[in-house]
């Protein structure tokens, strides 16, 4: 049940190619194109491809630019299916949202991501249909990870997979999807976000809550109210963060927005984006390719005016 609102300010983005133009707060949006194309759609900033950029500016060049392909872990695939399972899950009546039938709803939605997404079916060639079997069952603890934080029968979530856009007065569309939204009677929303892993040490955690404080910023942007709550769900661990924003600090987080689009428009106009030695250095797909670890980047292709906000199901997986 995804859906699509977006807002928009009255002053285009700067660098943005064509588009549909944006209709008025909470409209919607015209659908997703179908297959790889984004018939008008402009770029955008999302909270991944905008996290990309502040951890490491090549790390950004490499996906949203270069598009270089990244091999999906196992995790990551599961992570897609158990986001599945859990906007399916609140299909179900009210009393029928039990772990049982969360369990029940794992294969289906395995084989749903293998039929959209064949190239995911893949990290099991030939392997035997034991391990697949396993893997699927890994799922369980993840269920019962979320049981053990909230009882879905008591929930009726206003939105689910909403995908959102809102332009700032200074023309940075921004775009992301939120994986439910509450909204309690008062008018009161809740942003909440699933994650696969475990709770997160301190940089892991910061990268989480620079995702919520960007959904938070398009939802008060789009709805005129700053979220109650945002709410990070840890299933491995049964583990949630919760934090509150404010207004003031909303309107500290869309100038650091802007700061990071601007630089990623300058960048884009040279080919300089440089590389940031980290810890995460260890976890990157493209580091043979990096000059801190003796790497050379491909030739540089071009500003293309990337959908910097493509967001995919990956991304969202963790």
């Amino acid at each position: 049940m995804s859906e699509t609102v977006k807002a928009a300010a009255p002053t285009p983005a700067p660098g943005a190619g064509d588009g549909a133009t944006a209709g008025g707060a909470g409209s919607v949006a015209a659908p997703r194109a179908s297959g790889g194309g984004r018939s008008g759609w402009r770029p955008a900033l999302s909270p991944s491809r905008a996290g990309d950029f502040k951890q490491c500016p090549l790390l950004y060049r490499f996906r949203a630019v270069d598009r270089l392909p990244e091999k999906p872990t196992k995790a990551q695939v599961r992570g897609i299916v158990l986001h599945a399972v859990l906007e399916e899950l609140f299909d179900l009546p009210a009393q029928e949202r039990v772990p049982e039938r969360a369990r029940a709803l794992v294969e289906p939605a395995w084989q749903r991501v293998r039929a959209e997404r064949p190239e995911l079916a893949g990290l099991f060639d030939g392997a035997p249909d034991e391990e697949v079997a396993e893997w699927l069952l890994s799922s369980n603890k993840l269920i019962d990870g979320y049981f053990a934080l909230e009882d879905p029968r008591r929930l009726e979530p206003e939105a689910r997979e909403l995908l959102v856009e809102s332009e700032l007065a200074s023309g940075v569309l921004l775009r992301g999807y939120v994986d439910r939204l509450d909204v309690a009677p008062t008018g009161e929303i809740r942003v909440v976000d699933y994650k696969t892993g475990a709770a997160p040490r301190q940089i892991g955690e910061g990268k989480a809550l620079f995702q919520m404080k960007f959904y938070a910023l398009v939802l008060w942007r789009l709805r005129g109210v700053v979220p109650r709550q945002l709410r990070l769900m840890y299933l491995a661990d049964g583990q949630d963060l919760a934090y509150t924003p404010d207004e003031a600090e909303l309107r500290r987080f869309e100038r650091t927005l802007e700061a990071i689009w601007d630089a990623i428009l300058r960048a884009g106009r040279t080919g300089d984006f440089r590389p940031n030695p980290s810890r995460l250095c260890d976890y990157c797909d493209h580091r043979a390719l990096c000059p801190a670890f003796g790497g050379t980047p491909p030739p540089y292709p071009g500003w293309p005016e990337p959908d910097a906000g493509q967001e995919t199901a990956l991304d969202r997986a963790d």
